[in-house]
């Protein structure tokens, strides 16, 4: 199963729910969107959690406020949310926006993953097929025994 649909710029572009999150909003809450952001977790392989980059969690660029970027997969699109939150009152403003370099890698292994499948699918019909011919050839089958 793929983690991204295809055509996700046009999905991203084209439905009232990205279209909705790619404007800068006080609250996603009131859209009935709940993100739980998570910066650089602990990837497959076991490696150690990394610190994030300022890119990623800056609190030098405004005082009294702390600027979040956080990469994700949302409904099968590669997006970006970008914002700030205010730390004495714990509110602040963000967006989604659409990550073409995310979304290229992921539709690459998505097509990985689907020659793989489809290699796959091949070689058992070849070998379905052979193990067949040699049950209904009962003399070639003997012949390889």
């Amino acid at each position: 199963m793929p983690r991204v649909v295809p055509e996700q710029r046009s999905k991203f572009e084209n439905e009232e729910f990205f279209r909705k999150l790619s404007r800068e909003c006080e609250a996603f809450v009131a859209t009935g969107t709940n993100l739980s952001l998570q910066f650089f977790p602990a990837n497959l392989h076991g490696d150690q959690r990394q610190l994030p980059a300022r890119e990623y969690v800056d609190f030098e660029r405004e005082t009294g406020k702390v600027y979040l970027k956080a990469p994700m997969i949302l409904n099968g699109v590669c997006v970006m949310w970008r914002g700030w939150i205010d730390l004495q009152r714990l509110d602040g403003m963000g967006y989604l926006e659409y990550d073409e370099e995310r979304a290229q890698q992921e539709d690459a292994l998505a097509q990985a993953a689907f020659e793989e499948a489809r290699r796959r699918t091949r070689d058992f019909e070849d070998r379905d097929r052979s193990h067949r011919e040699d049950l209904e050839d009962p003399v070639v089958s003997k012949i390889w025994d």
